[in-house]
């Protein structure tokens, strides 16, 4: 199946989902389970992993994921481009956790592909924040996350983190300087 036709059959599974169809939400996730297993297990095969169970835990956390970040969803974005993002968040704090160095992977793998046409600015821009806060330190990145994307407040997001209310606001407030810096750069590139 071609991504436009997965784009074009998941679609609309997938708002009927956001409207509360747990039919369609089952659905969805069997039907991008597949797609996001082989993606997976290809980027864990360029990264020297190879062993199925892996590829498996990263897309039980990816589930997960999307499954906490329906929120997020932009109805004017391909679902996609929007879940391979998430599964590439996934897999990169999975080689993160286990030590390996996560340089292998291309930047330009299937999820920038899946993003659609350059004509999309907010998917263009998108996928630039989520490589600003790729950047991040894992609880750097995990604190703006909660806070300023989920909603969390801070003093419950310094808690799961280990950290004081005050340190989580620096750490914050730092992250989204780093993120500004990072996003300027690719501003000025070609």
């Amino acid at each position: 199946m071609s991504l436009q036709e997965l784009e074009t059959q998941l679609r609309p599974i997938f708002l009927a989902a956001l409207a509360g169809d747990a039919a369609a939400y089952r659905l969805f996730l069997d039907t991008i389970s597949l797609r996001l297993r082989g993606y997976l297990r290809q980027m864990l095969a360029r990264a020297g992993r190879s062993e199925a169970s892996e590829a498996e835990d990263v897309l039980q956390e990816t589930l997960l994921a999307l499954h906490l970040s329906c929120h997020t969803y932009d109805a004017a974005s391909p679902v996609t481009a929007w879940a391979h993002a998430i599964a590439r968040y996934k897999l990169v704090d999975h080689l993160r956790r286990s030590g390996r160095h996560v340089g292998a992977l291309p930047l330009e793998d299937e999820a920038h592909q899946l993003a659609g046409p350059p004509e999309s600015a907010a998917v263009d821009a998108r996928l630039d924040l989520a490589r600003a806060m790729e950047a991040l330190p894992e609880r750097t990145r995990r604190l703006i996350d909660q806070v300023k994307l989920q909603g969390t407040s801070v003093a419950d997001a310094a808690t799961a983190a280990g950290m004081t209310e005050t340190a989580a606001k620096v750490a914050i407030h730092r992250g989204l300087q780093a993120m500004a810096q990072f996003l300027s750069k690719r501003r000025k590139q070609p």
